[in-house]
Order: C-alpha cells, then structure tokens, then sequence
C-alpha cells in the first residue's frame, strides 16, 4: 500500500452523521476531497460538510451502495474512496441477549459492510482507489458480556484481511481500524443491556485524524496500540 492523496479525491463516509463518521469527513475536506455523506440521518448529515453530496440510508440496506456510487459519479464522476465509520453495539450476557439483537449486530457491523463493499469496488478498482472499516479493540480483545459484539468486529477484520489479500491485485487498498474505547456516546446507544465500566476513552477527533493519516500514509491497518 504506497498511500492515497486525500487533496482532490472524492471520498464518501459511511456513518457521517456519528461522532466519528462526521469528524472522519469534515477532516477529509479540511485535506482537500470531495465528500460524499451517507447516514442515516438528513438532518445531521447537512450540517456536516457544507454543500456537500448526501445520501440518506441504512447499511444493513443492500441498494445502500448503488446509491451511493450513482450520487458519487453523477455528482464528482466517481468515486476514490470509502471509509465504513457505521456500526452498533449491544451489552449483556449472550443467554440474556435476544435474536433480533444478535441478528442486528451482524447486520450492521458484517453483513452491510460487505453489501457495500460488493457494489463499490469495481468503481475503487478503476482509479485504483480505497476501502477503510472501522472495526474496533474487540476484534483483537473480546470481552464478556459483549460476545455478540466482539464476534461481529471480528468478522469484519477477518474480512477486511481477506479483502486486502483479494484485492492486491485490483489496486484497491483495504485498511482495517480497530481503535480502541473512544468517547463517541456508542455505549450510551446500545441495542440492548448496558456498558460495562470502562476507563475514559479516546477523543474521537485523535482517531479520525488517525484513520485520515493511516490513508495518506499507506498504512494496511491500525491496530488499537497503534492510535491515541
């Protein structure tokens, strides 16, 4: 991965509207792209970037991905890069943790991501683009009474390392992220249960500008020592 200038590429963020998400995407303006919005909320992606491109969906929806390459192209004339910045998380013993809730998780954080990925990489393959996921400190340290959750992060690195290996020959560079406890109001959100006690997380402004950095600089991952 030799890197990828962000200064005139056109970047869409997944999850634009979160605390992370929009920071991700008001730091890729500030270095010069061109972004496209995409979230599940109208009203917070507008505040975001002013003037820029949105889309409005959830990424558990497979048409997400279409959408967001047709605004991409007829908008900007393509599309350079995609940073994955959507997920959710829920808490509690597994025997307490409903079906619904284990189905949403992977949904959202597996499911979706590949939904995406499936749609936009041939156009990231034509200009020799990238893929970033946000994944998260669980991947690489599960934790009880977030089975559910720590599973579903780890799927996504697992494919994010697969990806990297598929797509090396496609010139398209995966980078996977798994930051460590950052203070993005996630735990407050759960789908179910409640969040353990956990110390003082990350300021979610030192992991965006980490993940913009690690494109720039061509790093293939961030592993959770590697940010803050």
């Amino acid at each position: 991965m030799s890197g990828h200038q962000l200064d005139g590429a056109v970047v869409a963020v997944v999850g634009a509207s979160g605390a992370l998400g929009s920071r991700i995407a008001r730091g890729a303006a500030e270095r010069g792209a061109t972004v496209v919005l995409v979230g599940r909320d109208a009203e917070r992606l507008g505040e975001v970037v002013d003037g820029a491109s949105v889309v409005v969906g959830d990424l558990g929806d497979a048409t997400l991905g279409d959408r967001l390459l047709e605004t991409a192209t007829d908008a900007h004339g393509g599309l350079d890069g995609v940073v994955n910045a959507a997920g959710v998380a829920a808490f509690g013993d597994l025997v307490d943790t409903d079906d619904a809730v284990i189905e949403e998780l992977f949904l959202t954080n597996v499911v979706g991501p590949l939904f995406l990925a499936r749609r936009v990489l041939p156009a990231l393959a034509e200009r020799r683009g990238f893929l970033v996921n946000l994944s998260a400190v669980l991947a690489e340290q599960p934790m009880a009474g977030m089975a559910a959750y720590s599973a579903s992060k780890a799927a996504l690195t697992a494919a994010d390392r697969a990806l990297t290996k598929e797509l090396r020959r496609r010139h398209v560079d995966v980078v996977d992220v798994r930051p460590p406890h950052t203070e993005t109001g996630l735990v407050d959100r759960g789908l179910a249960g409640t969040a353990p006690r956990l110390p003082e997380g990350l300021d979610p402004d030192v992991v965006a500008r980490a993940v913009l950095d690690a494109v720039e600089q061509g790093r293939p991952e961030l592993a959770s020592d590697d940010i803050g």
